[in-house]
């Protein structure tokens, strides 16, 4: 019996026994761990998935940590000031065993699923990133009824509608609210006294 998993963006096609290399996974050392991305069981009864066979898995054993050979990168820029650089890198690798392939039961197996693992001080941003998006996602109904076409008032166009915005100012409201020293302390634009009486009125409804 073979199996075909995904793990890595790669595919292999195993069996009880076989050793790979696969794309570094989070996991130590002697610690079995289980792939549960299986696309094909094969056999005497093969099994194709849709796009995974369920409850299908695949166990193993990782041996160890390794490093890949290494692959040079050379770039040379033929021009008047010609560079050159060369870069080696040598990809992180887990050498694993396969010790068993599940047809069924595989999400009652009790053993850890198979995950990346991903390079020190990436994981902390990433999880940071959907709460400020959510946030900004918040932010942005109430800031959009909040403001104001300020190009409603005469002599204001988008030009000066958006240096009062770049002053804090973007309703209706807010300019109508200015007092003189806060008037003389803008000095982005010069505020206008009639636009601050047409505000007046358009803050009133």
């Amino acid at each position: 019996m073979f199996a075909v998993l995904k793990t890595g963006g790669k595919q292999y096609k195993v069996q009880a026994g076989d050793i790979l290399r696969v794309e570094k996974l989070a996991a130590d050392a002697g610690e079995k761990v289980q792939f549960n991305d299986v696309l094909m069981l094969g056999g005497d009864a093969p099994v194709v998935g849709a796009p995974f066979v369920e409850g299908a898995g695949v166990q193993a054993e990782v041996i160890e940590q390794v490093k890949g050979d290494k692959v040079i990168k050379f770039v040379k820029r033929r021009r008047k000031h010609s560079s050159k650089r060369t870069v080696g890198h040598r990809q992180k690798l887990t050498l694993v065993k396969i010790t068993d392939i599940l047809s069924s039961g595989a999400d009652k197996s009790g053993i850890k699923a198979a995950t990346g693992s991903a390079p020190a001080g990436e994981a902390a941003p990433a999880a940071k990133k959907p709460a400020k998006k959510a946030e900004a996602k918040a932010e942005a109904p109430a800031a959009a009824a909040a403001a104001d076409d300020l190009t409603k008032l005469n002599g204001v166009g988008p030009a000066a509608a958006k240096k009062l915005a770049e002053a804090g100012i973007e309703s209706f409201a807010a300019l109508a609210a200015l007092s003189d020293e806060q008037i003389a302390a803008i000095d982005t634009i010069k505020v206008k006294p009639e636009w601050v009486e047409q505000a007046k009125e358009l803050a009133q409804g």
